[in-house]
């Protein structure tokens, strides 16, 4: 799998609380020992691994390997992605799962010990994936656009995503997530969401707690949002979860955090290759765990466009 191969790490060293940089001597090892000769870059602001990404794919480098969360695998892949939405072609992208979420390397299949994460980026394949492509509000007002590879969401996925960026997530992550999800249950109030699905004339109208748009299966740590997404099918999953009060939340909350999600009444589950949504109050979104922007939202599917290495008993290679 890597003989020959030009392989880069793009690496975000404060991924899982800023443990990423304390063992970086141990994981520097482990990839040296299975990958030999790898140029490796820390990713130093927000966006950073983009640029590095495209920098190294200009350079020759052929496998670039995220190594951190989900937030640090969708800069990489969107750094595959040229400027007319074309993908640099005769590269894949290898992910390292350093962070704490680990959503989208469940979908994939990959190992969360290091070790075996190593051994899936020596010996695994090269398969194709989705990609979705996003237009939205950015946080400065302007238009904006962002690839996502595994999940958006908006309503109270946005707002957490949102107020996880706190003191807390510089010594917890996860601290960070349910501090935010507490303060954002405690006082959302749901707010209307006009959906359209591939242009359908009668656009659906819901009063939201959330609404996902799923190329992956899994977000919020192990969330089954979308439990039939595939990503390498061409379209997008869509569940809507309707306003829910404080205690129907509470209620039902191991449903609505499961495979399950689509047994509750008040989940919808939609399906499309274009997702339009608007509302007419201030509605974040967040992209792959990511807090980018706000309503309106259109999300495109790119069928497989970004090759993804994986393990060999990857579900994305089951027919």
């Amino acid at each position: 799998m890597t003989q020959s191969r030009k392989i880069a790490v793009v690496a975000n060293p404060h991924a899982s609380s800023g443990r990423v940089r304390e063992r970086w001597r141990e994981i520097g090892s482990a990839l040296q020992s299975r990958l030999h000769t790898v140029t490796l870059l820390f990713t130093e602001k927000g966006g950073h691994g983009t640029e590095l990404t495209r920098d190294l794919l200009r350079q020759g480098h052929d496998l670039i390997v995220a190594a951190g969360g989900d937030g640090t695998i969708n800069e990489v892949a969107n750094g595959f992605v040229n400027a007319d939405g074309t993908i640099f072609a005769g590269a894949a992208m290898g992910i390292l799962p350093l962070g704490t979420g680990g959503d989208f390397q469940r979908t994939l299949g990959i190992p969360s010990k290091l070790e075996d994460a190593v051994e899936i980026l020596a010996s695994g394949i090269s398969a194709p994936i989705d990609l979705g492509k996003a237009e939205f509000v950015g946080l400065n007002g302007a238009p904006a656009t962002r690839y996502l590879v595994n999940v958006a969401s908006f309503g109270m996925g946005g707002a957490v995503a949102s107020r996880a960026k706190n003191p807390w997530s510089r010594w917890s992550g996860r601290l960070a997530f349910l501090w935010a999800t507490f303060a954002v249950v405690a006082s959302y109030r749901g707010n209307r969401v006009t959906l359209e699905i591939d242009g359908a004339p009668s656009p659906n109208s819901y009063r939201i707690t959330n609404i996902a748009i799923g190329n992956g299966r899994f977000h919020g740590s192990g969330m089954h949002p979308c439990p039939t997404a595939v990503l390498n099918d061409g379209i997008l999953e869509v569940t809507v979860i309707e306003y829910l009060h404080l205690f129907e939340l509470a209620r039902d909350i191991r449903i609505l955090y499961s495979a399950n999600v689509y047994r509750h009444p008040k989940v919808h589950h939609l399906r499309g290759r274009r997702i339009v949504a608007r509302a007419e109050e201030p509605t974040l979104i967040e992209i792959d765990g990511e807090p980018l922007g706000a309503l309106p939202l259109e999300v495109t599917i790119a069928p497989g466009r970004l090759l993804v290495v994986v393990p060999r008993s990857s579900p994305l290679l089951a027919p």
